[in-house]
């Protein structure tokens, strides 16, 4: 029998606290698949270290407390494997992307994402998006071409993967939404978890190499710790505010993937990343103002019919 799905709670700033500790962990995250791949390990190996770990600490959380039937009882398997390998297929892009550009690059890249997400919502949810959302749309990527510079040597064709990246995440999204009230945490932690690796391990297994230092060996042991924590910690999140609310602050984010690029890998931003960043930040913030918006015109179109 599946655990029950846990209320909603009105906790906002616990809520709020929960999203912040999330995008460290994903800066965590992104910052140790950077020193694996620089220290010599394969990018699917990292992959694939990244998901291991992540299942095993599910199981050895989770397992113990809920049993196998509760944690993989689900009401939509399709849906949570699929939305498991499009967090694959996020984080594969992202982890290759990574060996050729800086955090500043692709974490700002990352902030298309709302972008994207908004203009699949018309084919996957049958939302309806009106002009000025397309031109906020329109605006972001203007932004990501400050950013990226094409044309100029400063380009670096890994800019693209960083664009697939924020693809696959819009859709993990979007399914992630419709999971929402349907299975667990806990339960879709696992099949995310799993899906992503069983599907890689083919990929990473073979030629096979360890860290050589012991920074490597924390990244190592340290990249699905930071998985699993930054995933129940946003996830969590949702229970305690609403999306609403919590939407404008994983573009902080963008605070603590700059200090990371500064301080561990001596990559500061450039001038650019100070004019694109903001206007991909503002079109994506523009967008949640006016999906709020809409959503308030709404509700009381219905209250005033009843």
């Amino acid at each position: 029998m599946a655990s029950a799905v846990k209320p909603i709670e009105d906790r906002r700033l616990l809520g709020i606290s929960l999203m912040l500790v999330g995008y460290l962990c994903y800066t965590i995250i992104d910052s140790c698949a950077k020193l694996l791949t620089q220290a010599g390990l394969p990018t699917m190996e990292v992959v694939f270290v990244r998901y291991a770990g992540q299942l095993t600490l599910v199981l050895a959380i989770f397992l113990p407390r809920e049993g196998a039937r509760a944690l993989t009882a689900t009401r939509s398997l399709p849906l949570e494997i699929v939305r498991g390998l499009c967090l694959l297929g996020s984080t594969v892009f992202n982890f290759v992307a990574l060996t050729f550009l800086p955090l500043t690059v692709t974490s700002a890249i990352s902030f298309t994402m709302p972008l994207i997400l908004c203009s699949l919502s018309i084919p996957m949810l049958g939302e309806t998006v009106g002009w000025r959302r397309w031109a906020a749309i329109a605006v972001g990527f203007i932004g990501v071409l400050v950013i990226v510079q094409p044309g100029t040597e400063a380009f670096h064709p890994a800019v693209i993967l960083s664009l697939i990246t924020a693809v696959f995440s819009a859709l993990y999204n979007l399914l992630t939404r419709k999971l929402a009230g349907v299975d667990t945490t806990t339960t879709q932690q696992f099949y995310a978890a799993a899906a992503a690796t069983v599907c890689i391990a083919p990929f990473s297994l073979g030629g096979w190499t360890w860290p050589h230092e012991l920074v490597g060996w924390l990244a190592f042991f340290g990249i699905g710790l930071a998985a699993l924590i930054g995933h129940l910690s946003i996830t969590t999140a949702h229970r305690y505010a609403p999306a609403s609310v919590l939407a404008p602050f994983g573009y902080l984010q963008i605070i603590f993937m700059t200090a990371s690029s500064w301080l561990v890998f001596n990559q500061p931003p450039d001038m650019w990343i100070f004019i694109g960043a903001p206007i991909v930040i503002a079109s994506g913030l523009y967008i949640w103002l006016r999906e709020r918006q809409l959503s308030k015109s709404v509700v009381t179109e219905m209250a005033v019919q009843d």
